[in-house]
């Protein structure tokens, strides 16, 4: 399966991220001392201004309290030396950074992390006619909103913006934490190094970049619409002026090849529709529904605010494992594995219903269980087995069931509702991966129909995957293990990390752009949050 959302590679476990540019005060709870060490000749810029003068900036600035105890931390380590200015004039990072501040500014529709003073002044001394001189307050306010601002942008730009809480937004795996003042002395030990060489961003959110600043253009050029149809369908050898329209649609987003503005239904535009019906999650079969023309007719500020919305998620992921691992994209169905950090396969999976939703989280798996036994949760005992009970006196056995204590559970088979395997990473949310007898769903287009778990079209090849370096598990041993009738836990020795993510927008192993439908209504959320500025 070559098909694979790249930014998989990147969630790991790490500390949760603070949620306003105010808490990362606690990397900074310790002040840092003068390092009076630091003097002419054995320094980074050997120029230097005095600490009060930095002071009285400070005091007129709207940074938050955390920005100002960081700047005073980083020049404390360096012993106010300058950081963005040499003798000879400003460095070339600050350019660097400067670009990357306006071009995130301009595409991400951040304008909260606009500083206009910074603007002005960054404007006035990197100008052609501005007069350099290291003793010129103008140089030491531009020095000093370089490194506030730099602070500012680093947790906007590469953790998230400030109005977003994760766990709000129903997101429970740990988001990234990044040191501001870390970054920027990277920054300055690779001089005249282009910023984007130390970004803590994964590839994910370039290539989702590209295509945004793609559909940008499509947008400027109004040329998104494809008008009413006249029919319910359309297919091969069909004439219709809408074809011409859709053509110039699939021309536009790459899956038209070549240009074409005929009204025959192509074979060209069939190979077209079918790579935007794979880039959308839908069955491939070349035909233009009215399912396929309503996702055309959804207007492109939807489709940019979907990427950006995306664009800010990835914002929250770390840096990329190099473990096995597991990883389920919800809003995409799909079971991706992972062998040392590489891309392995992936499967169909059914995940919770709109009702019962599956939790965005992380765990570590643990256990591998063979003809399970299932324990019916009390909700179900409630509503369907007790009521059951009363009309038939038969209906556990009927139903391979047992009472066990004061509940009940159905006895290991193939007529198990959990299959005949499932895999545990202990969590609150009581979600696992797990065998269905309901083997149909996997050939729906959309499947969210669980209580919560996820279920996996191919079982017995996790359980392969996962026992692979044991000798004493082959193929044989754990279809028998399978079908034995009888419970039997295998520990993992190395628990493996589980991901459940959340992803609606997202750029394929072949560069193409996908979108999948917000399920569980997450995409909206943040939509209301992002862009409530609009309304």
């Amino acid at each position: 399966m070559k098909k694979i959302l790249l930014f998989y590679t990147v969630i790991i476990i790490t500390c949760y991220s603070c949620k306003q540019d105010g808490n990362e005060a606690k990397a900074q709870a310790q002040t840092t001392s003068r390092d009076t060490s630091i003097k002419f000749g054995t320094s980074y810029s050997e120029i230097f201004f005095d600490s009060l003068r930095m002071e009285k900036f400070i005091a007129k600035q709207a940074f938050h309290d955390s920005i100002k105890k960081r700047m005073r931390n980083f020049y404390n380590g360096r012993n106010y030396q300058f950081a963005w200015f040499f003798k000879e004039g400003m460095a070339d990072y600050a350019s660097s950074f400067y670009v990357a501040y306006k071009e995130y500014i301009s595409y991400s529709q951040d304008s909260g992390l606009r500083n206009y003073s910074f603007e002005k002044s960054y404007d006035s001394v990197s100008g052609g006619n501005f007069n350099y001189d290291i003793n010129d307050s103008l140089v030491l306010n531009t020095e000093l909103l370089l490194t506030g601002q730099f602070f500012r942008y680093t947790r906007r730009a590469y953790q998230g913006r400030n109005q977003l809480d994760a766990h709000d937004l129903d997101w429970f795996i740990p988001s990234k934490k990044i040191d501001p003042s870390a970054l920027l002395d990277s920054l300055l030990s690779r001089k005249g190094k282009n910023l984007k060489d130390i970004e803590p961003l994964n590839r994910q959110y370039d290539l989702l970049k590209d295509y945004l600043l793609k559909y940008y253009e499509i947008e400027k050029k109004g040329s998104w619409s494809i008008g009413k149809p006249d029919k319910k369908s359309y297919r091969l050898n069909d004439t219709s002026a809408l074809l011409s329209l859709i053509k110039k649609r699939l021309y536009l987003t790459g899956d038209m090849v070549k240009e074409d503005t005929s009204v025959i239904f192509t074979q060209e535009l069939e190979d077209a529709v079918k790579s935007f019906e794979k880039r959308y999650g839908f069955k491939q079969d070349g035909i233009i529904s009215m399912l396929l023309i309503n996702e055309m007719k959804r207007p492109i500020e939807e489709r940019l605010q979907q990427i950006l919305i995306n664009m800010e998620r990835i914002r929250w992921l770390p840096a990329e494992p190099s473990t096995d691992y597991f990883l389920v994209n919800i809003p995409e169905f799909r079971l991706h594995v992972y062998d040392k950090g590489k891309y392995s396969w992936s499967s169909n999976v059914v995940v919770g219903s709109a009702a019962n939703n599956t939790v965005i989280f992380t765990g570590n798996l643990k256990y591998v269980v063979f003809s399970p036994y299932w324990n019916v949760p009390p909700s179900i005992l409630k509503k369907e087995i007790l009521p059951g009970i009363a009309k038939n006196k038969n209906y556990l056995a009927n139903h391979h069931m047992e009472w066990n204590g004061n509940g009940v559970r159905q006895k290991p088979g193939p007529w198990n509702s959990l299959g005949q395997v499932k895999f545990l990473f202990p969590n609150t949310y009581n979600i696992y991966l797990h065998d269905t007898p309901s083997k149909s769903l996997f050939n729906e287009d959309k499947r969210a129909f669980s209580h919560g778990c996820i279920r996996l079209s191919e079982p017995k090849r996790v359980a392969q995957y996962i026992l692979r370096n044991d000798a004493k598990w082959d193929s044989l041993k754990i279809t028998k293990a399978m079908n034995a009738g009888k419970e039997q836990y295998y520990t993992i020795k190395e628990p493996i990390p589980v991901f459940i993510g959340y992803f609606t927008a997202w750029v394929d192993r072949d560069g193409k752009l996908n979108f999948r439908e917000d399920v569980y209504g997450h995409d909206k959320k943040m939509k209301e949050r992002l862009f409530a500025k609009a309304k």
